[in-house]
């Protein structure tokens, strides 16, 4: 389909587009006013990850085509857990461990995202302030009859709890109800006709149109992205060391950094033009390097990845600590360190003090295997003991990632 909106012609020329309820509407609704448009993110955790961030990345899109951001932060659906994608309920949080994520994680949001007063500044709710309030036999009667059992059991997220025969509790069944509420309720009390997601949500973001159709005869949108996996097929933002943390304080800009840098040669095009603002022609000519000069192009995927989410600074660091290390075989700021009292350490220790090895077995299997190292050489002792006094020492995990021993 030809869009003649700026809206969707960048979503669409981005990669970001995987579904929409009414692409023609939605288009001829863009060209002629700002939309406002929302994504829910749940406050599970102090940060988002990589996984998140095709989503923030289109709130970004929104925000500079003219359109209005919507950042909903799930305060009240945080306290009921989302089943999609979960083979189990979600450990529950209090208000207080709650609102700490919110404001945690608004801090990558302003990275992103201009927020203000104007008609296309992006603002952040949270949906606590209407699900908090509800009444349950009221709730019941006026949205829950909009909903049947035979649909809630159709949909994938209860399915394949169901047929795997995992407890579903009844507060994750409600889950769907409240997500959709939130959509009828941000169309009334700010005008907002789009909801963006993953392609997992789209059953939600339905439920969500619907329900405001029925409600209050709003008529509203929704649009879905692909899911995002890499050329081997594994999930995006899952790595062997775990979770590729959003927040500075839950992984190092270095860190950050080499994920990108990391970047399979197949996704290099696909991830510039999700993940960065480069231009569509400078991505088109990155992606056509072959050979080592696919390097060049993710150093760049790499650079301006984590200027947006880092800074620029954050960014230069990480780049410089890169070359220090792999071409000049030195020790750059921006690695993890860790600081040894008393001056001695075990490699295992060491492994996972810095971040290197995600347990103490990991870092054993890590050192018999071979990929130990210490000060650029080889460890195949897994007791050994490092002397980090008077000078700091490198360990390294692989070819890629390493780390520095300091003295306490």
């Amino acid at each position: 389909m030809t869009y003649s909106s700026n809206l969707l012609r960048t979503l669409d020329a981005r990669g970001y587009i995987h579904q929409a309820t009414d692409a023609a509407a939605l288009d001829a609704l863009a060209v002629g006013q700002a939309v406002a448009g929302y994504i829910g993110f749940d406050a599970t955790a102090p940060s988002l990850h990589v996984g998140s961030l095709v989503q923030i990345m289109m709130l970004r899109r929104i925000q500079q085509t003219g359109h209005k951001p919507i950042v909903l932060m799930g305060g009240g659906t945080t306290k009921v857990g989302d089943p999609s994608g979960k083979d189990e309920s979600r450990k529950l949080l209090d208000d207080v461990a709650i609102a700490a994520n919110i404001a945690s994680i608004r801090r990558v949001f302003e990275r992103f995202l201009h927020f203000g007063d104007g008609p296309t500044d992006a603002v952040m709710v949270n949906n606590a302030d209407w699900l908090d309030t509800l009444d349950y036999i009221p709730f019941l009667r006026d949205v829950g009859r909009h909903f049947t059992i035979n649909r809630m059991l159709a949909f994938d997220s209860v399915k394949l709890r169901l047929d795997r025969e995992q407890p579903l509790t009844f507060l994750e069944f409600n889950y769907m109800i409240l997500q959709a509420y939130d959509f009828a309720e941000l169309a009334k009390r700010m005008g907002c006709r789009l909801q963006l997601g993953g392609s997992d949500q789209w059953g939600n973001i339905v439920n969500g149109i619907e329900l405001a159709r029925r409600m209050d005869g709003a008529e509203l949108f929704g649009l879905t992205s692909p899911l995002i996996t890499t050329a081997d097929g594994a999930k995006m933002g899952k790595t062997a060391a775990g979770a590729v943390w959003l927040n500075e304080d839950a992984l190092p800009a270095y860190d950050y950094w080499q994920f990108w840098r990391n970047t399979d040669d197949r996704d290099v095009g696909r991830f510039l033009r999700l993940f960065t603002d480069l231009p569509l022609d400078e991505i088109a000519r990155l992606e056509a390097l072959q050979g080592a000069e696919i390097n060049e192009a993710k150093k760049q995927l790499a650079d301006a990845a984590t200027a947006l989410c880092r800074g620029e600074d954050a960014a230069l660091a990480a780049a410089e600590t890169a070359r220090r290390t792999f071409e000049e075989g030195a020790a750059g700021d921006a690695l993890p360190r860790l600081v040894v009292p008393g001056g001695t350490i075990t490699l295992v220790d060491a492994l996972v003090g810095l971040g290197l090895a995600a347990s103490k077995g990991e870092a054993r299997r890590l050192i018999k295997g071979g990929g130990a190292r210490v000060d650029g050489e080889k460890a195949a002792d897994e007791g050994m003991t490092i002397n980090v006094s008077p000078d700091p020492v490198r360990v390294s995990a692989g070819k890629k990632h390493h780390g520095l021993l300091l003295p306490g």
